[in-house]
């Protein structure tokens, strides 16, 4: 492969020595190309046909590409709740950065590529299922239009990895607008680095918000900056029913992309308790506490920054404190843009609104009605009400949204927008597909105990159009039938 193939540019080595480690991928025995995305590959400016041929050895860590500095990242997290001051890579090595098609730059990864000095007595492997598991759900969230790292590439090693039982091994390569953390910035605080501390938040600010360079304090500026955007992201999680599942602050990037997507999961019927991973004993990082959460990370961030927000302590806690109580009320405001926009409702805001809202998500826990399909078919009742019966279909007592689809229709008629150009709008924020439990499960499943990847195939087309109907691929749309349903995700580490 020409140098000219992958035109790295890697900033983060650039970095004092202090942010990471040089470390190398350990070659596998027998790599083989699972599935490699062309399309994000030729969105980077890569020379897809070359990587394809040769992905193996590539996307296995066992051929070095050139112009690559392989290094495993630097940082700490609160994980659960309890601070450890050094985790770093354990299991990733950053393989360098691109500047893609539109200008923006892009890390490249490699997970499961071999031991780092951030190991912690693992053994730095990935096994195939969370492999499959990410590759699937973080494409899902991008079709979804949910900021989010990308899949660019999966292989199996020919080797076994060893956690509850023998797996087959495999690498993941992933692709996100950085590996930063909210943990990079809690490593250096930790160690009472403030000149590292400074370093990372002006690298940041030039490569996440250039915007900030020059303003009166601009690392205050990045942290409202970056409280809006885990705010935002947070709503839209909310708005298809994503449960992350380990928002520790080691996963929680500075850029405002969703990232590791370990024990995560959808959920099926609503209610705001759901948890899905079996590491969430407590219910910690439940569907309806993942608001609250974020805005005890941006506190975390907020300590972190605290040495450069001000050199007066006082004013600084003070700024801090302002900062992340906006927190709840930047979420409000885009989860308010969320649900409105799923329901159809106009522009104009009115104060009933929000008891409409609210009406309708208590009916639809009392009812245990499935989430995405609910409100998949109020965009169908939005133009004929004959769809009312879908909705009716969905629920325990198929007339106990009666009262208030009356309702809702009556707040439609007083905007203007015809009901055809309504339900266009909301069948383009409301999903007819999400990547189901069950149905990740049995591709998972599939793959793993038989070797055959073509459910996991089916699987990412179908999911690639989230919006659109697709009715040869109804059966993907379907809530688990008794006997399928998911109640326990894991993490793969």
């Amino acid at each position: 492969m020409s140098a000219a193939t992958i035109p790295f540019d890697n900033s983060y080595a650039r970095l004092p020595d202090a942010f990471f480690a040089p470390v190398d991928p350990t070659p596998v025995e027998a790599p083989q190309l699972i599935t490699f995305n062309r399309a994000l590959a030729e969105e980077l400016g890569l020379d897809a046909d070359l990587l394809e041929r040769h992905g193996a050895g590539y996307f296995s860590g066992n051929v070095a590409l050139p112009g690559s500095l392989p290094l495993a990242m630097a940082y700490a997290g609160h994980q659960f709740g309890q601070f450890v001051p050094r985790l770093g890579d354990g299991r990733a090595i950053l393989i360098g950065e691109v500047i893609d098609r539109a200008g923006k730059r892009r890390d490249i990864q490699l997970k499961g590529a071999g031991q780092t000095p951030y190991s912690r007595r693992g053994d730095g492997r990935a096994a195939l299922g969370p492999v499959l598991r990410e590759y699937i759900i973080s494409e899902a969230m991008h079709a979804l239009g949910i900021p989010t790292t990308r899949a660019l590439a999966a292989v199996t090693t020919g080797q076994p990895v060893y956690r509850d039982r023998v797996l087959p091994g495999a690498v993941f390569t992933r692709v996100a607008a950085s590996h930063i953390r909210v943990g990079t910035f809690q490593f250096f605080a930790a160690r009472g680095e403030t000149d590292n501390l400074r370093i990372l938040a002006d690298h940041v600010i030039s490569r996440h918000y250039p915007e900030l360079k020059g303003t009166e304090r601009p690392y205050l500026a990045l942290l409202d900056a970056v409280a809006d955007r885990q705010a935002s992201l947070i709503a839209r999680w909310l708005g298809v029913g994503f449960i992350h599942g380990v928002m520790n602050t080691d996963n929680m990037t500075i850029s405002g992309e969703t990232i590791d997507f370990g024990p995560c999961a959808f959920m099926d019927r609503y209610d705001p308790r759901t948890v899905y991973s079996s590491i969430d004993q407590h219910g910690r990082y439940a569907f309806g506490n993942q608001p609250a959460i974020g805005q005890w990370n941006i506190a975390r961030l907020a300590e972190a920054l605290l040495p450069i927000l001000d050199d007066n302590e006082d004013k600084a806690l003070e700024a801090a404190n302002e900062a992340v109580t906006r927190f709840m009320e930047r979420f409000q405001i885009h989860w308010k843009t969320v649900i409105r926009a799923k329901l159809g409702l106009p522009d104009a805001e009115r104060e009933s609104d929000q008891d409409l809202i609210r009406d309708l998500l208590v009916t639809l826990y009392e009812q245990k009605a499935d989430y995405t399909l609910t409100f998949r078919r109020l965009a169908d009742a939005a133009e004929d009400a004959s769809a009312d019966a879908a909705i009716g279909a969905l629920l325990e007592d198929p007339a106990a949204l009666g009262s208030w689809l009356a309702a809702w229709r009556e707040r439609l008629s007083q905007d203007a927008t015809t009901p055809q150009a309504r339900a266009a709008a909301m069948r383009k924020v409301n999903p007819a597909f999400i990547p189901r439990n069950h149905k990740v499960e049995e591709a998972l499943t599939t793959a793993i105990d038989e070797g055959d990847f073509s459910l996991f195939a089916a699987l990412n087309d179908v999911l690639s159009k989230p919006y659109a109907d697709q009715p040869a691929f109804a059966a993907y749309a379907e809530p688990p039938k008794p006997g399928e349903e998911i109640t326990a995700t894991f993490c793969g580490t």
